[in-house]
């Protein structure tokens, strides 16, 4: 399964995030993307994507992504695995914290894409953000900035919960 990674991140914690997966999942750095710097035609040549975003304000997009996203929303993703992740502020913005991947959710859900990756957060403060439907995460949500201690379990617990659903 040819896996490819597609991120934006203004202030470089979801750029490393979207390297520390590639590495712990062999992922070459030549499919590794930049939502500001790639075309969204690109997620063709993969049979997965994971999608990383970092939320911005109340609950917002990082910048690169409106665009991408309305580009990725008229892909054909039929039989393609999506796996989300992104990263947050769950203690200054806990009812917001990682909503952006809640919004790349809503906005593929119905392409005929499958979501791997989601989990039950059994060891976050915060739950009832976006992130969060019917009781489990659409996606890796990390507070690098107040909680960096679990980026590293988190992150592996993830990644096995994608590699399960290929």
């Amino acid at each position: 399964m040819k896996i490819g990674i597609f991120y934006g991140s203004s202030m470089g914690t979801t750029e490393t995030l979207a390297n520390d997966i590639a590495s712990i999942m062999g992922i070459d750095s030549a499919d590794i993307h930049n939502v500001d710097s790639v075309s969204a035609d690109n997620v063709q040549n993969y049979d997965c994507i994971l999608l990383g975003c970092s939320t911005w304000g109340l609950g917002e997009l990082q910048d690169d992504w409106y665009d991408f996203l309305e580009a990725l929303k008229t892909q054909n993703l039929g039989g393609k695995k999506v796996g989300l992740f992104g990263t947050g502020d769950s203690e200054g913005y806990p009812d917001t914290f990682c909503d952006a991947l809640g919004h790349i959710y809503d906005a593929i859900e119905n392409s005929g894409c499958e979501f791997v990756g989601t989990y039950e957060p059994t060891d976050y403060s915060t739950t009832y953000s976006a992130v969060c439907k019917d009781g489990r995460f659409v996606g890796l949500a990390i507070d690098d900035s107040n909680e960096s201690e679990l980026t590293a379990s988190r992150t592996a617990t993830w990644i096995e919960a994608i590699k399960s659903g290929f």
